[in-house]
C-alpha cells in the first residue's frame, strides 16, 4: 500500500482556489484534497468536514457569528436587560465588562434614581462634549 504525504491544511485564496478547481468532485473529495483529514491507528482517512467547512466560510470571508468576542469561543450574545436575583443581587455579565475593557479591580461610584442604577467609573477623566458633538 501506497502511503501518501499528508499535505497541510489550505487556507485563505489557497483553499477557494483549489475548491473552484476540484469542480464536481463531492464535499468529502474536496475537503481529502484539501488536506482535512485524519489518519487513524490503523490506517484509516478520516475526512474533517467541520474544520473543512469553517475554513472555507472564514476564507470567503463570510461572517456567521456576527461580532467576534476576541477569543474565538461562542457563547450568548449581551441581551442589555438583567434580571433580579433570588439573593436581591443584580448580576452583570462578563459580556458588558468586556465590551467596555474593564478589568478587575476598576472601581465604580453607584447613583441610584427613581428606576435606574448609573455607575460612573472612579478615577476615569470626565469627558466633555461640546454641543456640536451631541
Amino acid at each position: 500500500m501506497t502511503k501518501k504525504k499528508k499535505i497541510d491544511p489550505l487556507t485563505g485564496d489557497e483553499l477557494t482556489k483549489k475548491v473552484k478547481e476540484l469542480g464536481n468532485l463531492s464535499k468529502e473529495e474536496k475537503a481529502r484534497a484539501c488536506g482535512y483529514y485524519t489518519v487513524t491507528k490503523n490506517g484509516v482517512e478520516r475526512v474533517n468536514m467541520m474544520k473543512f467547512l469553517n475554513a472555507l466560510i472564514d476564507a470567503e470571508g463570510i461572517e456567521l457569528d456576527g461580532k467576534q468576542n476576541g477569543n474565538g469561543r461562542g457563547g450568548r450574545s449581551a441581551s442589555y436587560r438583567i434580571s433580579v436575583q433570588s439573593n436581591g443581587n443584580l448580576l452583570i455579565g462578563s459580556a458588558y465588562t468586556k465590551q467596555m475593557g474593564l478589568q478587575p479591580g476598576d472601581e465604580f461610584e453607584i447613583t441610584l434614581g427613581r428606576k435606574h442604577i448609573r455607575l460612573k467609573q472612579v478615577d476615569a477623566e470626565d469627558e466633555e462634549f461640546s454641543e456640536d458633538e451631541l
